[in-house]
């Protein structure tokens, strides 16, 4: 008889931050699907435990602010308690940034920090003890604004690009000890996030659906459209599996292509 078939992830032990909605709820399916069992950490209980209920007896809600060292050390302690350990890391949470470096406000900037960079930092300073013992893997979710400067969010790009240089540093200090560490830099994704932000863009721009504001944020992407959360959590799958056992240090976008189009050339786009 044949083997059954084996997951990517068979028998590892993944956290996921801001695990609720978005990008977070479909790794944590994803992950599920290939044979992970999941603690799923965020600060909204609801979510959680509807994305953790849904995903049955390997998936565990953990409601913790992950920027906060203490709470996620209990998040951490969790995963052990619950399925002896932790293989993988993948540190998803994050938030807005708005404004410009003339008017951001000090509680602003604090606030956009906490919840894009310090988020990073807190949930893999409480995992690494484990990661490392069981020579495991972080995955960092960073964005394209963590690549270049979207308009009016100098929090949110300036946490975005310096989880950048949180992931390389930790696959510099951990490899020698078995731990790889990757970013994964998503464009636009189909979130509750975004769309929130298609609806905003399209009340200013008179649009007459948040379809259409999609479309037109992304009319010069070359696949001309926004990713899926499935699709972005497919590649932090490969990157957490031993497929990528190779592969630290890296920095991947997942953005139908954005960032790969040379803005002064789009005016000899032939239409």
């Amino acid at each position: 008889m044949h083997a059954p078939p084996r997951g990517w992830l068979d028998a590892r032990v993944a956290v996921i931050t801001g695990a609720g909605t978005g990008i977070g709820a479909a790794v944590a399916a994803r992950f599920v699907a290939e044979g992970a069992a999941v603690i799923l950490a965020g600060r909204r209980p609801g979510p959680l435990r509807e994305v953790a209920a849904a995903l049955g007896d390997r998936a565990a809600a953990v409601p913790a602010d992950v920027a906060d060292a203490g709470e996620m050390t209990g998040v951490a302690q969790a995963a052990v308690d619950r399925f002896g350990g932790i293989d993988i890391l993948v540190a998803n949470a994050g938030g807005h940034g708005l404004g410009t470096a003339a008017d951001v406000t000090d509680e602003a900037w604090a606030r956009s920090l906490r919840a894009n960079l310090t988020t990073g930092l807190a949930s893999a300073r409480a995992c690494l003890p484990e990661l490392i013992r069981r020579r495991g893997s972080i995955v960092v979710v960073s964005s394209i604004a963590g690549l270049a400067a979207a308009p009016e969010s100098v929090g949110y790009v300036t946490a975005k690009h310096a989880l950048v240089g949180l992931a390389r540093s930790m696959a510099r200090d951990f490899g020698p000890r078995g731990v790889r560490v990757n970013a994964v830099c998503p464009g636009w994704v189909r979130t509750p996030m975004a769309d929130e932000e298609m609806d905003q863009l399209a009340g200013r721009r008179g649009l007459a659906s948040r379809d259409a504001a999609y479309a037109l944020a992304t009319a010069q992407v070359p696949l001309r459209r926004p990713a899926d959360p499935a699709e972005v959590a497919a590649v932090v799958a490969f990157l957490a599996s031993g497929q990528a056992s190779a592969v630290t240090g890296a920095v991947l976008t997942v953005d139908c292509g954005a960032t790969a189009v040379d803005l002064p050339t789009i005016a000899f786009d032939p239409g």
